[in-house]
């Protein structure tokens, strides 16, 4: 099981599946980005979206979460935003699942949309053609990391490599590092974009969540690795 999302992440994923299919599977993990906080400047706002969990502790160390609330994309992100102190909403795990929310529950006022450099949904832009106004501020960037020839060695020696996917820039960077790798490989990714930007690694079976958050991940992942550990 190779597992190429940042640390923390990874070691958050890991636990996971070690609770869903065993403490013997072999589970590697070669972070393939790491994140960094940029020195954003915070608009005023009293409502915060979070689409990543990663824009969490950078945007705080900014800008106090009190009194504040947060629309978060889905658990993971809505948790850490209270841990932080935001009076929060969830959603149902997509970016653009958050609108209807939000539409719902504004109370009016300004949003400031915390993000990462990159973003697989605008918005921002949505909102703001809603007649809601939204800022964008950029709290963190994902920083590419390359795989370490020890890691190589070992998925060279793997007879099978199964690959979890979250993110279109995740399925980019693996791409990237093993783009000359010609073993098998198993993917698992949490959305059609996805999967199909995981294309070029050729992957002999492939499955896509059914929902886009790691829980949708872990079923696929039991769809592509149960029968093989049943037999």
């Amino acid at each position: 099981m190779l597992l190429t999302r940042p640390e923390a992440a990874s070691r958050r994923c890991a636990a996971e599946i070690a609770a869903r299919f065993g403490e013997d599977l072999p589970v590697l993990i070669a972070p393939l980005m790491e994140i960094v906080a940029l020195p954003a400047e915070i608009p005023p706002a009293r409502e915060v979206i979070f689409t990543s969990q990663n824009a969490v502790a950078p945007f705080v160390a900014r800008s106090p979460a009190a009194g504040r609330r947060a629309y978060c994309v889905g658990g993971k992100t809505a948790a850490a935003a209270r841990r932080a102190g935001f009076e929060t909403l969830e959603g149902q795990g997509d970016a653009r699942g958050l609108l209807p929310l939000i539409r719902a529950q504004h109370r009016g006022g300004g949003l400031v949309h915390a993000r990462g450099e990159e973003v697989a949904v605008p918005l921002a832009d949505l909102l703001n053609s809603a007649e809601i106004e939204t800022k964008e501020v950029v709290v963190y960037r994902q920083q590419a990391c390359a795989l370490e020839p020890a890691i190589r060695a070992q998925l060279a020696r793997a007879g099978l490599v199964v690959a979890p996917l979250f993110s279109p820039r995740s399925a980019d960077r693996l791409v990237q590092e093993l783009g000359d790798w010609r073993g098998r490989i198993w993917v698992a990714a949490i959305s059609a974009t996805v999967a199909e930007r995981a294309g070029p690694l050729r992957p002999e079976r492939l499955e896509v969540a059914e929902r886009p958050d790691l829980r949708g991940v872990l079923e696929a992942l039991t769809r592509l690795i149960g029968p093989a550990k049943a037999g």
